[in-house]
Formats: C-alpha cells, structure tokens, sequence
C-alpha cells in the first residue's frame, strides 16, 4: 500500500512529460503539408490568360519566369525550352517549377514537353 502513491506519482508524471509531445505533432504535420503544397507552384493557362499558382494562391502572371531546368514561361503562354524548342500553353495546362509538364485531368499526353513544337 505504500507504493501506490509512488506509483500514482509516476503514471502522472509519464502522462504530463509526454503531454508536450501530443501538441507539436499537429504542428509537424502541418508544417509537412505547406512543404508538400510548394511543390504544386506553377505557371497555368486559365481560361486563356497566364496565372501563376504559388503557396497555393492563383494569381495573375506579370512577368516572364524561368524554371530550375531554364525553361522559360512568357505571360501570352509560349514556353521556350532551353534548346530552344518552344511551345504555346492549352487550357489547363500547368508548368511545374522544376519545368515538367502538368497536363490537364483526361489528357492522353506525356508530362514532358519535349519533342512539342509549334
């Protein structure tokens, strides 16, 4: 009998030291999912105009940009490869950061736009 407030004392004591541990996993997963949401920027052909997702917010595009493999997307939808190779956006189409092709849902197409000319 004289254990058990030792005892009772120790089940507290494991229940609040791991109480911390409970309220930051919510916020590791969140700062997971804003990781995982950045991987979807991209310039975008909407409704004919250029936008560009970042952070998950659309917006209009302004200015010409480059993606990490030297891509470059215009603000009237021409996208000219390093190569030189170059070609106009379709509606839905999305060109990702990295400089892949987003093709929209139902496309039958391939994600490169290699080998696309206009």
């Amino acid at each position: 009998m004289k254990k058990l407030p030792y005892l009772l004392t120790a089940l507290l004591f494991a229940g609040l030291t791991s109480a911390p541990h409970a309220q930051t996993t919510p916020k590791a997963a969140h700062a997971h999912s804003a990781t995982k949401s950045s991987h979807q920027d991209c310039c975008m052909m909407k409704d004919g105009k250029m936008t560009m997702i970042k952070g998950g917010k659309m917006m209009p595009m302004t200015a010409d940009m480059t993606m990490a493999d030297g891509t470059v997307c215009m603000t009237d939808g021409t996208c000219k490869m390093k190569d030189g190779t170059t070609m106009k956006m379709k509606d839905g189409q999305c060109m990702m950061m990295s400089g892949k092709m987003k093709m929209p849902a139902g496309s039958k197409s391939g994600h490169k736009m290699e080998g696309m000319k206009m």
